[in-house]
């Protein structure tokens, strides 16, 4: 079962404040006023004593410690930038497993945590934007594909691997041939939206994904994977031949952010393999 972790985060933060709130309502008062009382009855006080007196309890201190840490941190995560790690190559040439990614969670709107409610509106998603967001089949994994149709746009995918968007052919250059899953795979720069990216596909004529043509409805989006021929996503709709895999357009509500960033890539976390850092650079 995966954890819910802005749920945990929040409920945290909660009882570290709550309990910081206690002392100072309830308890700090009464350990002041158990002070006083010790110094009016013996006018030679002794230091360990009213040390003792003021000590706070181990859970209050624990939770005073911790709260401004936690909440930040929820401020951050929630409302700032989230920091995700690709788990799979559905994304290459763009992303490689291990990279780890900065998520921009203000750039579609101000949404609430846990409750994921779009408090205050700023942009949408444009087309060719990198978006991260929570699996329609299961909202507790987060998702990364590249936004290919908006609400209204007519998608199509071909038997030959082009893309279509309301009927125009999405423009794409090839710039050569490299290692593939089933053999060589070929490298194309696209051009989607203002994104100029490099796509891959297979050179052979398998195919994981059906070919076919989709209407996006409204509040939805069309993602795709720019390694075209090993993603899962939005082409798998009603699809008979993979029902397991089907979950279609993303709704405005599944949205977590926009990935912009690349800080460090680290695809074997071992003590003998490091991080590195020579793919750090902004995404596009």
């Amino acid at each position: 079962m995966s954890l819910n972790f802005p749920l945990i985060l929040v409920i945290a933060v909660t009882l570290s404040g709550l309990l910081a709130l206690f002392d100072l309502v309830v308890l700090a008062p009464r350990r002041r006023a158990a002070i006083a009382a010790y110094e009016g009855r013996f006018p030679e006080r002794d230091p360990a004593v009213v040390e003792k007196l003021r000590k706070e309890p181990l859970l209050v201190e624990y939770g005073k410690s911790f709260f401004p840490v936690l909440a930040i941190v929820l401020v951050l995560r929630s409302f700032l930038v989230e920091p995700f790690q690709i788990p799979s190559g559905s994304m290459k040439p763009t992303l490689e497993v291990g990279d780890f990614i900065l998520v921009n969670k203000f750039a579609y709107g101000i949404r609430l945590p846990v409750l994921d409610a779009k408090i205050i509106d700023v942009d949408d998603p444009q087309r060719g934007d990198i978006m991260v967001f929570r699996y329609p089949n299961d909202p507790n994994i987060n998702y990364i594909k590249r936004v290919v149709g908006l609400a209204g746009d007519r998608i199509r995918y071909t038997s030959d691997k082009r893309l279509f968007i309301n009927d125009k052919s999405v423009a794409e250059q090839l710039i050569g041939e490299v290692p593939g899953t089933l053999g060589s795979a070929l490298l194309y720069q696209e051009q989607l939206g203002a994104a100029e990216h490099l796509i891959r596909k297979e050179m052979n004529r398998y195919r994981m994904q059906p070919d076919g043509e989709w209407q996006v409805p409204p509040d939805h989006y069309f993602m795709m994977g720019d390694n075209r021929d090993n993603s899962n996503d939005s082409r798998y709709w009603h699809d008979a031949k993979m029902p397991e895999s089907e979950w279609g357009m993303v709704p405005d509500e599944n949205i977590v952010g926009k990935a912009f960033a690349i800080w460090m890539s680290w695809p074997d976390p071992k003590l003998d393999n490091l991080p590195n850092f020579t793919r750090v650079g902004l995404l596009h």
